[in-house]
């Protein structure tokens, strides 16, 4: 108990550290998922072909790799970030493609009369999509959604190992003060079971309220 309670503020300090990563990136990855699963049904060849690149680099690319490539890759194209931002942007683009899969997924279990019947009214694609298509999607793919952002919660602490607080990171320095590693981890470990149960508190409130019947 001694290496929380003598320590509580650097543990605050990694889980604010891991719950802003986790906010930012999932913003971001739900923005992009939803353009891309977007691109992905669209009528445009371009935009389909877009997404359908995005999904399939992203998604079979190592984070870690990602994170390099990110972190060390873009300043030398002159664009210079804060490490966190960087990390958000890693963390929120990989995850995208998750989202934009799921997303997708939801999209087909919505049956083509629905917008075959908008497009009969005079609708816009992005009129049937919006107004008609994602609203039901969306009711069908809360859970997967939420056990992806669950996932990213847990993706987070890559970021650690470039220079970026957050949670797992805080283990370095109680080793180099002399503290037990396996309290150590015991007590990050339940810093990201509240993380990650906040998330799961908050999906499964969206999944009654909004949720398909099942």
């Amino acid at each position: 108990m001694d290496v929380l309670t003598e320590n509580f503020s650097l543990y605050g300090k990694g889980l604010l550290g891991t719950v802003e990563l986790t906010v930012y990136a999932g913003l971001l990855s739900l923005v992009l998922g939803f353009v891309m699963a977007s691109f992905r049904v669209a009528p445009v060849g371009s935009l389909r072909a877009f997404g359908t690149v995005w999904v399939a680099v992203l998604r079979n690319t190592p984070l870690t790799l990602l994170f390099f490539a990110v972190l060390l890759g873009l300043p030398r194209f002159g664009l210079v970030l804060p490490f966190q931002l960087f990390a958000v942007l890693a963390l929120g683009c990989y995850t995208s493609a998750f989202i934009c899969e799921a997303v997708r997924s939801g999209i087909n279990t919505v049956p083509v009369g629905q917008g075959e019947a908008a497009r009969s009214l005079g609708m816009t694609f992005g009129q049937t999509l919006g107004d008609v298509v994602l609203p039901q999607a969306f009711r069908s793919v809360i859970p997967p959604i939420g056990s992806t952002l669950i996932a990213l919660a847990k993706n987070s602490a890559i970021a650690g190992s470039f220079s970026v607080t957050e949670l797992l990171g805080t283990y370095k320095t109680l080793n180099e003060l002399g503290y037990s590693i396996i309290w150590s981890f015991v007590w990050i470990a339940v810093g990201y079971l509240i993380v990650t149960l906040s998330i799961s508190a908050i999906f499964n409130v969206l999944e009654k309220r909004w949720g398909v019947a099942r």
